[in-house]
């Protein structure tokens, strides 16, 4: 028995839909879309490396929260437009763990880089004298940086839990990634500790960041309220209606997945959820954040012209 429970090293990924009509449309939708994407935020990134006047605090973490997009949406989609046009949907238990890795990671250091982003606004808008001297460039190397180490960490203990796990009784994943819920489910290991401590870690990390977040921006509020110029006023609630634009849409398809464990009435919206998050939020965030900022458009602008 021992012995087959170890020869299950190859999953089968059955994607969003097993119509055959819609695999090339959906191929198609899903490569304009990661171009798109990657566009989007390397593109970003590029300008923001590029132009000197902003390499302040507010855009050095937005290009960070970029290259993070640009890793949720890349450890996801090529598979998953590969498959639309392939017969063979089949991935190893390598490159199953490693999927889920890249985006388990890139997904928790938003998290952390969504609270840094808001920090910085609640400096900037209610203690504007002390920004320079609070957020100076030495602290926000540090904040990326630690965002990115807990987000690696954190997938780090749920990979090594992961290979726990022996898979036996199938090998079909009724997804179009390797969720990590869905690898517990077609488990002949019992992955009661598994899920007990994604519930505890998506719990906290979840909840914890975004009541950070809603805390800093209420404070936010009540300074920008209290502003005596009308063009102040506006410039604040732009930068900060962007930002609580994309925690929204972030925070709020994370929280019904991860924290709800995909169980009862929720479990029919599972992968719309998940599509969500790792598709279309990386798509969005580069346009939220930018179409909406005049230095980002001015600094394009310049660019377009040169």
């Amino acid at each position: 028995m021992e012995t087959n429970k170890t020869l299950v090293t190859l999953f089968l990924l059955t994607g969003l839909t097993d119509c055959p009509a819609l695999q090339v449309p959906l191929f198609l939708v899903f490569l304009v879309i990661y171009l798109i994407t990657m566009v989007g935020n390397l593109g970003l990134i590029a300008l923001i490396w590029k132009e000197p006047h902003l390499h302040t605090p507010m855009y050095l973490f937005l290009g960070s929260l970029a290259l993070a997009d640009a890793c949720t949406s890349t450890s996801v989609t090529p598979k998953m437009i590969i498959n639309f046009l392939s017969h063979n949907h089949v991935i190893s238990l390598f490159g199953c763990i490693a999927q889920f890795y890249f985006f388990g990671s890139s997904a928790t250091t938003e998290c952390f880089l969504l609270v840094v982003m808001a920090y910085d606004r609640y400096v900037a808008i209610c203690n504007p004298l002390l920004y320079p001297v609070v957020m100076s460039s030495s602290l926000c190397t540090q904040f990326i940086g630690i965002s990115y180490v807990i987000g690696f960490l954190h997938s780090v203990i749920h990979v090594s839990l992961l290979l726990r796990l022996t898979f036996c009784r199938s090998n079909i994943v009724h997804y179009f990634y390797c969720e990590i819920l869905q690898l517990f489910k077609i488990s002949c290991t019992d992955p009661t500790v598994n899920m007990l401590l994604v519930l505890i870690f998506s719990a906290f990390i979840q909840v914890f960041t975004f009541m950070i977040i809603i805390i800093s921006y209420i404070q936010v509020l009540f300074a920008i309220l209290k502003k005596k110029s009308e063009k102040g006023r506006s410039k604040a609630f732009s930068t900060c209606s962007a930002h609580l634009l994309s925690v929204s849409l972030f925070y709020g398809t994370l929280f019904f997945m991860y924290v709800h464990l995909g169980s009862g009435p929720a479990e029919a919206h599972d992968k719309m959820y998940s599509l969500f998050y790792t598709i279309i939020i990386p798509l969005l965030n580069p346009f939220i954040y930018s179409l909406r900022n005049k230095e980002v458009i001015d600094a394009l602008r310049r660019i377009i012209k040169k």
